[in-house]
């Protein structure tokens, strides 16, 4: 931790290790190690997979179930119970209408499945750009602020509540033109799609201000769906439809959005989602205020981790940590390769293994 960075401690009843961790977590963001590099106890993608419904619930729709306020938050609670939080795995209650909710505060509507939603895309005309304006009172904004401040009300001492998940940029401007429709685009109307990006990405410091002076005004640290706390302004910077354009394309187009997106937070862990993202890795390994990068690595084919090993490094030498998923069955081999320093582990594992894969851990820096 540097001495200009806030620092508080949060008192959480399955967490009495939590200033430890976050000593961990702060080093970690600073490609340091105090004890053993992070530990997160959770598979990719958990906190979108399916969760155990509460008995003695219906709704009319999908919709409803997602925007039951008082019932998402006693799932929440009700899993919590039935949980434990080992190393730098923290309870966090963030409020979730789906991945393209950034979207949504523009008027577009989602669509809702079990796990997930989607953007219904309503920009068919290069003339309804104009209509795309930021609306506070928008039903989707009013809805997250809703959960966010009937969650503070009820977390003291129990967990964490952060922000929503939230994609401007390039991917809120696929999610309002439609992907395929925008990847033609950037052949055909080029200035229109720069624009259109813009308009994707200019309101992102007011939305996530808003939502974060909410959360510090009760103390909480600034997190989301990562899991990854901090006392500053954390960020997950992403741009998942890159894996659709070329590297020249994403220097002229994306890169400069970016660089405006993560330069007034505190902490940025870029969201690299997949080999397709990766073609952009050096560019985004030369922004300064990237501090780690969450290498997702895919699946099928993309598993086991060790054929990524010589890529994790590249990410290391660049002055860069990294989150990276291992599963059990791995992690030997991976400990036996790499260098500890500026690594997080997710590592999906029963609740009776993981103080074993903690020591384990702790000997690999000794």
């Amino acid at each position: 931790m540097k001495l200009n960075e806030p620092w508080w401690n949060v008192e959480l009843e399955q967490k009495p290790d939590f200033e430890q961790c976050m000593k961990r977590i702060y080093a970690w963001y600073n490609q340091e190690i105090t004890d053993r590099p992070p530990i997160r106890f959770s598979a990719h993608n958990a906190e979108y997979s399916s969760a155990r419904l509460l008995e003695g619930r219906s709704w009319a729709g999908l919709k409803e179930r997602w925007w039951d306020t008082d019932y998402q938050i006693e799932l929440f609670e009700h899993q919590l119970s039935h949980s434990v939080y080992n190393a730098e795995t923290f309870p966090v209650f963030w409020p979730n209408l789906g991945p393209e909710v950034y979207t949504a505060f523009y008027g577009v509507e989602l669509e809702y499945k079990e796990v997930t939603s989607y953007a219904i895309s309503n920009l068919k005309d290069w003339s309804q750009l104009d209509n795309l304006k930021l609306d506070f009172n928008n039903p989707y904004f009013q809805k997250i602020e809703e959960m966010t401040n009937a969650a503070l009300k009820r977390c003291n001492g129990k967990y964490l509540v952060g922000y929503t998940d939230l994609h401007p940029g390039l991917d809120c401007a696929a999610a309002f033109r439609d992907p395929q429709q925008l990847c033609m685009d950037f052949l055909l109307e080029p200035d229109m799609v720069k624009k259109l990006i813009d308009i994707s990405s200019r309101d992102f410091q007011l939305i996530f201000d808003h939502f974060d002076s909410i959360l510090k005004k009760h103390n909480q640290p600034s997190v989301s769906w990562m899991g990854i706390p901090s006392f500053g302004k954390m960020h997950i910077p992403g741009c998942d439809l890159s894996a659709m354009i070329s590297p020249e394309q994403f220097e002229e187009f994306i890169l400069p959005v970016i660089q405006r997106e993560i330069k007034p937070m505190t902490h940025n862990v870029f969201h690299l989602d997949g080999k397709g993202v990766a073609t952009h890795v050096d560019h985004i390994l030369a922004m300064p205020e990237v501090n780690a990068i969450q290498w997702v690595q895919g699946v099928g084919d993309d598993f086991p981790i060790m054929q990524w090993v010589p890529f994790i490094k590249k990410i290391q030498n660049a002055g860069k940590s990294v989150v990276v998923d291992v599963q059990v069955s791995e992690l030997e081999d991976f400990i036996g390769t790499m260098d500890p320093k500026g690594l997080m582990l997710c590592i999906a594992a029963d609740p009776d293994i993981q103080p074993g894969i903690i020591k384990r851990v702790e000997k690999w820096v000794r």
